[in-house]
């Protein structure tokens, strides 16, 4: 599971009163009036928080006539909240184990003599391998606007915007409001 849903979840259930909302909800579907009514707060108040935990897909509505009566997502509720002890243990995040002899081979197959990058291999390991080479060029720390991650991928391929997804998707690096920056290497699969 990407890192930046993981962290999404936790920021919009760490408010009381959407706490409060998926505890009622998880005795059975309730409409916004009766929502409003249980805990002494205004409709508007009721349906700000209700957008937010619709966001996240905890909640999901049912219209039965003209009333909305809002249900647990129990499932995504759960696996949003056990994500967290999977940092580290799932396929995604766990680092694969490659030797400097397997790196040597994949970025002679897939890199040109001045650098290109050929193309981006399909199979996981190697994606990985190429990845991992891509992002050595930018610094920790550093935060970079779109266009100029953009740029920097462009010296290597043609196709920016699947290698910048990649290096979200494959934990290199987090994305908010278009900004990048590199996680920490004990986030990075290899």
């Amino acid at each position: 599971m990407q890192l930046d849903r993981i962290v999404q979840f936790h920021k919009t259930v760490g408010d009381k009163t959407r706490l409060q909302i998926i505890a009622l909800l998880k005795q059975g579907p309730l409409h916004g009036q009766a929502i409003s009514g249980k805990l002494g707060l205004t409709p508007a108040t009721i349906s700000y928080h209700i957008n937010k935990l619709r966001e996240i897909d905890v909640i999901f509505e049912r219209r039965d006539k003209n009333t909305i009566y809002f249900n647990l997502n129990e499932k995504k509720l759960t696996a949003l909240a056990e994500a967290i002890l999977q940092l580290g243990g799932d396929e995604t995040m766990d680092p694969i184990s490659i030797t400097a002899a397997d790196k040597q081979h994949v970025l002679t197959n897939f890199f040109t003599k001045d650098g290109k990058l050929k193309n981006i291999p399909a199979q996981r390991k190697k994606k990985l391998i190429v990845l991992e080479h891509l992002v050595q060029g930018l610094r920790m720390g550093v935060d970079y606007p779109e266009k100029e991650i953009n740029t920097y991928i462009k010296q290597f391929h043609e196709d920016f915007a699947t290698i910048r997804r990649e290096f979200i998707m494959c934990q290199f690096m987090t994305r908010d409001k278009g900004i990048y920056q590199l996680n920490p290497k004990e986030l990075w699969p290899i």
